[in-house]
């Protein structure tokens, strides 16, 4: 079964380049958004398998975004991962704040994404505590 993902950035080339790199190294559905307020209603919908979340957008940026998908029950248990620009040392310490399996840096290797998800996912889902 395909697993589905969510891209959320702002930049329409960063979204059509994530996306043209996940569809040709996976059979993933891919969907995307172009604002966080957008985000929150395909995630809701949708259900994605997880999420890449661009950390700079205007409006409602990544952080606030992240709460609002947190804060839905239909949203909460979505994994969430960061990708952001701004991955200095001195960042290193709010990303580890917040309620995301992972953080990636722009600019990112397209045609790697889809390896760098599941490995992330791998490891995200091994750490989960079993019922």
């Amino acid at each position: 079964m395909s697993k589905c993902v969510l891209i959320i950035d702002d930049e329409e080339d960063v979204r059509a380049i994530a996306q043209m790199g996940l569809e040709m190294g996976s059979d993933w559905k891919v969907l995307t958004a172009s604002s966080g307020q957008e985000a929150l209603i395909i995630a809701q919908t949708n259900q994605p398998d997880v999420i890449l979340l661009d950390m700079m957008m205007p409006d409602m940026d990544g952080r606030a975004t992240l709460q609002k998908l947190k804060a839905n029950p239909a949203t909460v248990n979505i994994p969430v991962i960061m990708v952001t620009a701004k991955l200095q040392q001195s960042d290193q310490e709010s990303f580890a704040q917040l309620d995301v399996v992972a953080v990636f840096a722009k600019p990112f290797r397209p045609l790697k994404l889809a390896s760098e998800i599941d490995a992330t996912l791998g490891s995200f889902k091994s750490n989960e505590p079993t019922a």
